[in-house]
């Protein structure tokens, strides 16, 4: 399987994603510039975090109209698989192969620290294999990761089996002290309804290796290679 990580101008989780998908995963790996035109054959294309030029503006509002992002769009609309971490979730978002927004948290802070992450459903390329009863301990890093959306499309999203992760405490309880940000419905992570484009706020990619003292986000990107591979 072929992974390509797009870099954007401020993105800071780019060597993090290729580290984690080439060492701790040992796949094929390429970067791919914001103003390239060729996703050069990759199956799965991976937005990552940081802080993507003109998101003083809103984040990804400037960055969703960077040249690559039209190969992305047209991957995702074939089926291809895209991945938005953090940052790469406000991009999908703002390019609407996710519904929704991403909005400043609900303390007006960046937020660096644990949490923890409840998978919701298995039927998903990046929840499959999964314990659905299990707290994941995952990173965060952000301060506009507060998820939002309209009643209805929060109801097409439960309706849809589309929420892939919330918030959660360690003991894997989905509670208001748990969610970190004010994110709608403790929601964390969802895909579109193709159910091939995923986003998600965490960062699997920063908990995947022994030397972290945490390889619960290797669980997580480990399971695009059980179908791909």
């Amino acid at each position: 399987m072929k992974f390509g990580v797009v870099v954007f101008p401020g993105s800071n989780c780019d060597d993090d994603a290729v580290f984690a998908l080439q060492h701790n995963l040992g796949q094929e790996v390429v970067k791919l510039w914001h103003k390239d035109h060729d996703l050069q054959g990759c199956d799965l294309i991976v937005l990552p975090g940081g802080f993507s030029y003109g998101d003083y503006l809103r984040s990804g509002a400037i960055s969703r109209f960077s040249p690559i992002m039209n190969e992305v769009i047209q991957h995702a609309r074939r089926g291809g698989y895209v991945l938005g971490i953090c940052n790469g979730f406000q991009i999908l978002c703002e390019a609407e192969l996710t519904p929704g927004v991403l909005l400043r948290n609900n303390g007006q802070k960046f937020i660096c620290r644990n949490v923890h992450l409840k998978p919701q459903t298995n039927n998903s390329l990046l929840t499959s294999g999964l314990e659905l009863d299990r707290a994941y301990k995952i990173p965060i890093a952000h301060a506009e990761g507060r998820y939002f959306t309209d009643a209805d499309s929060l109801k097409r999203l439960n309706d849809n089996d589309q929420v892939l992760f919330r918030y959660c405490d360690e003991n894997g309880a989905i509670t208001e002290a748990a969610n970190p940000n004010g994110s709608l419905d403790n929601i964390a992570g969802i895909c579109n309804e193709g159910r091939n484009v995923f986003g998600m706020m965490p960062h699997p990619e920063r908990a995947a290796d022994c030397a972290l003292g945490n390889t619960d986000g290797k669980l997580i990107l480990e399971q695009v290679l059980t179908v791909l591979v």
